[in-house]
């Protein structure tokens, strides 16, 4: 069976806002679609052929929003329009559920909606108001569901280099007679990290995956810890370090792979463990999201 070719889809927020496309080893670099307003979080849907990220817009005007364009960057669609959420972060797609996940951050959510942007939901809601806007302990930003264990996973920043960022742990689904801001399933499986920014899975492994940014030894780094350990969290295991602010974050299992971009502009592969780090491309912008698929031949 002939396996397709594999791309890497990243967001570059400065140079007017762009997504494009790249090869595991940075070369082929293709623009796909300009005129992004800050794009934050890329995904991609092979099987209907799209590619979906939130644009923050200007976080203090309210403006955030999400599109989506085919894989060769035609019909290019706003599915969740300016304001349909504040300061939208991490995208992620859950193909089990067929919905979009996305951390919102001065909006203090974590929302879903379907693909085509209807059914928009607030699954959490951290805090209400300006004065609770300020307060960067409660910016919702990386976002990971686990469709198994029936999880929503995601990380509340904390303000730069202040140690105060936590991964929180929920159901997938808002429990009956409970509000976004009143759940009662909430835990905090991490607490005094660096700055988390966006969460993966390797879930064939029950492992997560992390970016932070703020000072070494533990910030702009990548983290990993397991998911389901008996005796609790424990100790993040550091893999990746000296990131340039480090954002994105993308894996690949199947072949031990992860790919990892920071605001220095930079894209970064390593193995799983951390090793064999290397820099596939340089100075590319002020890279955020990064999203890896496999694409039909």
């Amino acid at each position: 069976m002939t396996r397709g070719q594999e791309r890497l889809f990243v967001l570059e927020a400065s140079s007017g806002g762009r997504l494009f496309s790249v090869n595991p080893d940075g070369s082929d670099k293709k623009v796909i679609v300009s005129g992004c307003r800050i794009p934050d979080g890329v995904a991609v849907d092979v099987a209907a052929g799209h590619v979906y990220w939130t644009n923050m817009g200007v976080p203090a005007e309210n403006d955030g929003s999400i599109e989506r364009v085919d894989l060769d960057g035609g019909d290019r669609t706003t599915i969740v329009p300016s304001g349909g959420t504040h300061t939208p972060k991490q995208l992620h797609f859950d193909a089990v559920g067929r919905k979009l996940y996305w951390g919102d951050r001065e909006g203090m959510r974590v929302m879903r909606c379907d693909l085509d942007g209807s059914n928009v939901e607030i699954l959490v809601q951290t805090g209400q108001g300006a004065d609770d806007q300020r307060d960067e302990t409660k910016w919702c930003v990386g976002v990971a569901v686990d469709p198994a264990a029936g999880h929503l996973y995601w990380s509340q920043k904390g303000p730069s280099d202040a140690g105060l960022g936590r991964i929180l742990r929920a159901g997938i689904d808002l429990p009956a007679g409970q509000s976004p801001a009143e759940r009662g399933d909430i835990e905090v499986l991490f607490d005094g990290l660096p700055e988390p920014i966006d969460l993966e899975f390797d879930l064939a492994e029950r492992t997560l995956y992390w970016t932070d940014r703020g000072d070494p030894p533990r910030g702009n780094t990548v983290s990993r810890a397991p998911m389901d350990s008996p005796d609790g969290p424990g100790t993040p295991e550091i893999l990746v370090t000296h990131l340039m602010e480090g954002i994105g974050l993308a894996l690949d299992p199947d072949d031990g792979h992860m790919y990892v971009t920071d605001l220095a502009g930079n894209i970064y592969a390593a193995d799983l463990d951390g090793s064999n780090q290397k820099e596939i491309l340089l100075l590319q912008g002020n890279l955020t999201g990064i999203a890896r698929a496999v694409l039909p031949v």
